[in-house]
C-alpha cells in the first residue's frame, strides 16, 4: 500500500483507510476522492488490475565489494572523501588540492595512487553522477516598451536572466476528507483541505482523467541578502514542493522543498526607482518569469503525464498550481494589488477589518478591469490594471485564493513582535514617562533573562534588547513574554496578549478539527475586543494593519489548505542558507549565480547518491570499519541501529522524532558519571534527603500492592518491603510525545531531555515536569520538580523512578488575565513535600516562570535560582 492510498474496489472506491504516518490511527479516518484515486498504470497509461506489482527496476550491482556499485566513484573511501570535503566541510579548491596531496604522500610507500590529481578532477567525478540531476536553464528577458528621447535609462536596455530548474517527477496522493472519532472534520495536510477536493472535482469533469493523480505544486519566493558590505547583493529564489507531502515533511530538513529558479532583480538609479514605468516593468517581468517557470507543467494540467512514483508504480499525473508561500510585500506583487490593500479581499486600507469586505477572485478582478478606468481601480478597489497575475495563464488557478496564511510574518514576527511588543513599550513611555518606563522595560528584560532553563528554549541573557531578530527568537520570546509583563500592564492589555497567544498556538497545530475552528474564532474575537486598549491609551489612532487583518482569513485558509504549519514562509526562509547563502560564499563573488547553480547541482547529486548507497546498506559504519569488513570478505548489511541518529547525546536537550505519532513515553538516560553511593541509606545521606528511605519503601509497597484506598491511614513502615539492593542514579530522562503546536518530526512527535543534575554548567539544575495523577483541576495533572532520577531492580523487575517536590494549583481555574495556571510549592510542616513516582507517570517537562508581581528583580539575579526564589509560578 502506498502512503495515503488504499487499493479498494476501483469502481466504487468506498470505505475508510487508516490514517498515514503522523496521525493517530485510533482517532482519524479518511474518505478519499472517488474518481481522482491514483490508480497504477503501465507505460501506455492503461490501468493495472488491483494489487498488480510494479514493473521491476534495473537491478543494482551485487554488493559494495564490486567497484561498479560505487560508480562513478571507485570505493566507499572515494565517495566519503568527496562527501566530507564538498558537502560537510565545504572545502575550497585550494584546500582540496592540499588534502589530495597529503593522501598521495600517504600511499606512495605501498605503490598506490589517489583517484584524483586535483580538485578539478574530483568535481568532474561528481558531475558524472546520474542521480539527482537538475537541469538549470537561463532565460533572457528585456524591456520591449517605447524608449524615451535621448539616452534611455539603463534598465530599459539591459538584458535580465532568469535561472530556472525543471520539477516534474514527484510522489502522489489522493485528495481526502478526514474525520476524528467524534465525527468532526479535521484539516491537516494540504490534500485534506477543500481546495484539493475541489480541484479534483474540476479535473474529474473530464472522464478521461478518472483514476489520475492530482499533484499540486506548492511554491514560495522571498528575497534574501547575502552581503551588505559588498554592494548589498540580493537574490530572489523561488522554491517548490510537491503538495502531496505532509506539512511536517515539508518543514523537515530534507529535500521536500527545493530551489527551482532565481528571479532577476532589476537595478536602477534612485532617480528612476520611483517612476511608474520602471515599477510596472519590474512587476511585469516578475509575473512573466513565474509563468515561464510553470510553463513545462502547463500541458499536464489538463491532460495527464505518466510518471513513476516512489512505490515503483507508474501513474497518470495531472499537475496544478498549488498554494503560494509569501510575506505581505510579495503577496502584493503576486496579487497585483496596491500597497496596504488586502490581496485576498477588497477591504479598504483605512478600515481593513470591516465586516462588509468581500473576497477577491480572478473573475471579479477581470470584470472590474473591463468596467473601470485604471485610476478608479487603484483608488477604489486597490487593483493594478497594468499587471496580469501569472496564474491567469494556467487552468484552475486564482492567485487571490492561492495565497497561503503565513504564520511567520503575519503572526509571529508581524502581530506579536513588530506590533504588540512595540506597542507595550510605547504604552509604558506614555503612561510612566521616559525615566520610569526605561526602568520598567529594564526590569521586564531582567525577568526574561531570569526564566529557568528549559529544553529547546532560547535564552535571553539581555532580555529582548538585541538587533538581529529571527523567527525562532520571536517564538521563544512569545513563550515567556506574558509572564514577564504581568503586573506592569492593565488587565485588558494582558488579556489582549493572552488571547492572541491562544490564537497563535491553535493555528500552529499540525491537525485542526472543527471545534478548534470555533476556539480560533473565539480567541480572535477576544483579541480584537481587547486590542482597543491600545487606542484608548493613546498608543494607536487605529489598528488597520494588513498583517493583523490577515488573521481574519485564517479559518478559511485552514479549510482550504489544511494546517498553516505546512505552508509557512519559515520553510522557504530556512532554505536560504543552503540554497543561496552557502553557495554564494563558495563562489568567487564575480558572476556568482552561475557558480552557485553548479554548487547546488553537485550537492543534489551527492545527496541523491548517498541516499541510494544508504538504501543498499553501503553506508554502515565508518569509512575504515566498512573498508576493513570488505577487505575481510564480509558482505556489509543494513544496520538499523546505525541508521537511526542517537538521541542520548548529553548535549541535546530537544529535537524532532522520526516516525509516526505514538503514545507518550519516557526513559532514563544512561547512568550518571558522578559516583553515587549504591545503598539506600548512604544515598539518602549523600543527597541530603533523610526521608528518602521511608518514601522508597512505601513506593515499593504500592508498586507491589497498588495504591491505598482514599482516606485510609498510611501503611506502617514496618509493613513495607526491605530493600538491600543497589540504586543507580541518572542525571536526565528523555520524554517523547506528540507536540501539536511545535516543530515535530514527520509524525508530529518531539523529544526533550529532562534534567536533574547537581552540577550543570556550574549550577544545580532541577527541571519541572507534568505528572498524571488524576487531579480534580488542571486537566488531571500536577507539577513536580525532579530532585533525583534513579533506577533499581527488585524481584527481577527494573523500576525507573523520580524523587519530586510537588507544586500544586493555586485556585480552581487559570489566572483570569494571562489564562495560565498558577502553581505553588506544596509544603508540609514548612518543608516542600516529597514523593517518589514511576517515570511513566511523567508526561513531559513543564516550564515554570515566577509570578513576579510588581516588585523589580535584583540586577544580579541569576536564572538558576528562579525555581527557588518565588512563592508561585505561571
Amino acid at each position: 500500500m502506498v502512503h495515503g492510498i488504499s487499493y479498494t474496489c476501483p469502481e466504487c472506491q468506498k470505505g475508510f483507510t487508516p490514517a498515514p504516518e503522523g496521525e493517530d490511527e485510533n482517532s482519524f479516518q479518511r474518505r478519499f476522492h472517488p474518481t481522482l484515486n491514483a490508480l497504477p498504470c503501465d507505460a501506455a497509461g492503461q490501468y493495472l488490475p488491483p494489487f498488480a506489482p510494479p514493473a521491476p527496476l534495473p537491478a543494482p550491482p551485487a554488493d559494495g565489494q564490486d567497484p561498479a556499485a560505487w560508480a562513478p566513484f571507485g570505493s566507499r573511501l572515494e565517495f566519503d572523501f568527496a562527501q566530507y570535503h564538498f558537502v560537510e566541510l565545504q572545502t575550497s579548491e585550494r584546500y582540496i588540492n592540499t588534502a589530495l596531496d597529503l593522501w598521495a604522500a600517504s600511499v606512495m610507500k605501498s605503490g598506490d595512487t589517489v583517484p584524483w590529481k586535483n580538485a578539478a578532477e574530483l568535481y568532474a567525478t561528481i558531475d558524472e553522477i546520474q542521480q539527482g540531476h537538475m537541469s538549470w536553464k537561463t532565460y533572457e528577458m528585456r524591456y520591449t516598451g517605447p524608449l524615451p528621447a535621448g539616452t534611455p535609462p539603463k534598465w530599459m536596455t539591459q538584458t535580465y536572466e532568469l535561472e530556472s530548474n525543471s520539477f516534474k517527477d514527484h510522489v502522489d496522493m489522493i485528495p481526502y476528507q478526514q474525520f476524528n472519532h467524534d465525527g468532526h472534520r479535521v484539516w491537516s495536510n494540504l490534500m485534506s483541505g477543500d481546495w484539493a477536493w475541489k480541484q479534483a472535482d474540476l479535473i474529474a469533469t473530464n472522464e478521461d482523467n478518472h483514476g489520475c493523480t492530482f499533484v499540486p505544486v506548492v511554491a514560495g519566493s522571498d528575497k534574501t541578502t547575502v552581503s551588505v558590505a559588498t554592494g548589498h547583493q540580493e537574490y530572489h529564489p523561488v522554491y517548490a514542493s510537491p503538495g502531496i507531502l505532509t506539512g511536517p515533511a515539508r518543514r523537515a530538513h530534507g529535500n521536500g522543498v527545493l530551489p527551482v529558479a532565481f528571479l532577476a532583480i532589476p537595478k536602477t538609479s534612485k532617480k528612476h526607482r520611483s517612476k511608474p514605468e520602471y515599477q510596472r516593468f519590474c512587476r511585469q517581468m516578475y509575473h512573466a518569469s513565474l509563468a515561464l517557470i510553470y510553463r513545462p507543467l502547463k500541458p499536464y494540467m489538463e491532460a495527464p503525464d505518466i510518471v513513476r512514483c516512489p512505490d515503483g508504480h507508474l501513474r497518470r499525473v495531472i499537475y496544478g498550481i498549488g498554494p503560494y508561500i509569501a510575506d505581505y510585500p510579495e503577496q502584493v506583487w503576486l496579487a497585483a494589488v496596491v500597497q496596504n490593500w488586502c490581496p485576498k479581499c477588497d477591504a479598504r486600507p483605512d478600515h481593513l477589518d470591516t465586516d462588509s469586505a468581500r473576497l477577491r477572485t480572478r473573475t471579479k478582478t477581470e470584470a472590474l478591469i473591463e468596467c473601470f478606468d485604471p485610476g478608479i481601480l487603484w483608488d477604489d478597489y486597490g487593483v493594478r490594471a497594468d499587471i496580469v497575475p501569472f496564474t491567469n495563464d494556467f487552468p484552475r488557478a486564482d492567485i487571490h485564493e492561492l495565497l497561503s496564511a503565513d504564520l511567520l510574518h503575519q503572526v509571529i514576527k508581524g502581530t506579536f513582535k513588530d506590533h504588540l511588543v512595540s506597542w507595550v513599550n510605547e504604552y509604558l513611555h506614555l503612561e510612566h514617562g521616559e525615566k520610569r518606563a526605561l526602568e520598567i522595560i529594564q526590569d521586564i528584560d531582567r525577568r526574561l533573562s531570569a526564566v529557568p532553563e528549559f529544553p529547546g528554549l532560547r535564552r535571553f541573557p539581555d532580555g529582548r534588547d538585541f538587533n538581529q531578530w529571527t523567527g525562532d527568537d520571536s517564538k521563544a520570546l512569545m513563550k515567556i513574554y506574558l509572564a514577564a509583563i504581568a503586573g506592569y500592564l492593565p488587565s485588558n492589555m494582558v488579556k489582549c496578549l493572552s488571547a492572541f497567544m491562544d490564537f497563535c498556538y491553535l493555528v500552529r497545530r499540525n491537525a485542526i478539527a472543527t471545534p478548534d475552528l470555533t476556539r480560533i474564532q473565539d480567541a480572535l474575537d477576544r483579541f480584537h475586543n481587547y486590542r482597543t486598549i491600545f487606542i484608548e491609551c493613546g498608543v494607536r489612532v487605529d489598528i488597520s494593519l494588513p498583517r493583523q487583518h490577515s488573521l481574519l482569513h485564517y479559518i478559511r485558509s485552514i479549510q482550504l489548505f489544511g494546517s498553516p504549519n505546512g505552508l509557512c514562509s519559515s520553510i522557504t526562509e530556512s532554505k536560504h542558507i543552503k540554497a543561496v547563502k552557502e553557495p554564494w560564499r563558495r563562489s568567487s563573488r564575480f558572476n556568482a549565480l552561475s557558480q552557485m547553480l553548479v554548487t547546488l547541482t553537485r550537492l543534489d547529486k551527492l545527496a541523491a547518491l548517498k541516499s541510494l548507497f544508504t538504501v543498499r546498506g553501503m553506508m554502515t559504519g565508518t569509512t575504515s570499519s566498512y573498508t576493513a569488513r570488505v577487505l575481510a570478505g564480509e558482505q556489509p548489511q543494513i544496520n538499523a541501529a546505525e541508521a537511526v541518529a542517537a538521541l542520548d547525546d548529553e548535549n541535546d536537550d530537544d529535537g524532532t522524532v522520526h516516525g509516526p505519532k505514538s503514545l507518550s513515553s519516557i526513559e532514563l538516560a544512561p547512568t550518571a558519571q558522578r559516583r553515587y553511593p549504591k545503598g539506600l541509606e548512604a544515598l539518602a545521606a549523600y543527597i541530603h534527603q533523610p526521608r528518602f528511605p521511608d518514601l522508597f519503601r512505601r513506593f515499593l509497597y504500592e508498586e507491589l500492592n497498588g495504591p491505598p484506598e482514599e482516606n485510609t491511614p498510611p501503611i506502617p513502615i514496618d509493613a513495607c518491603p526491605v530493600f538491600a539492593g543497589q540504586i543507580t542514579v541518572h542525571h536526565s530522562a528523555i520524554a517523547r510525545f506528540y507536540a501539536p503546536s511545535d516543530l515535530g518530526g514527520a509524525g508530529g512527535m518531539y523529544c526533550e531531555r529532562i534534567r536533574s543534575n547537581p552540577n550543570w554548567h556550574g549550577h544545580a539544575r532541577r527541571d519541572t515536569v507534568l505528572v498524571n495523577v488524576a487531579a480534580p483541576v488542571m486537566h488531571g495533572i500536577v507539577v513536580g520538580r525532579v530532585q533525583l532520577f534513579f533506577s533499581f531492580t527488585f524481584r527481577d523487575q527494573i523500576h525507573e523512578c523520580a524523587l519530586v517536590n510537588w507544586l500544586v494549583p493555586v485556585g480552581d481555574a487559570p489566572d483570569p488575565d494571562t489564562g495560565m495556571w498558577v502553581v505553588g510549592v506544596e509544603r508540609e510542616r514548612g518543608a516542600p513535600t516529597l514523593a517518589i513516582i514511576n517515570v511513566n507517570a511523567i508526561a513531559r517537562a513543564s516550564h515554570l516562570i515566577g509570578v513576579y508581581g510588581v516588585k523589580p528583580l535584583p540586577e544580579d539575579f541569576h536564572f538558576s535560582d528562579s525555581l527557588d526564589a518565588f512563592d508561585t509560578y505561571f
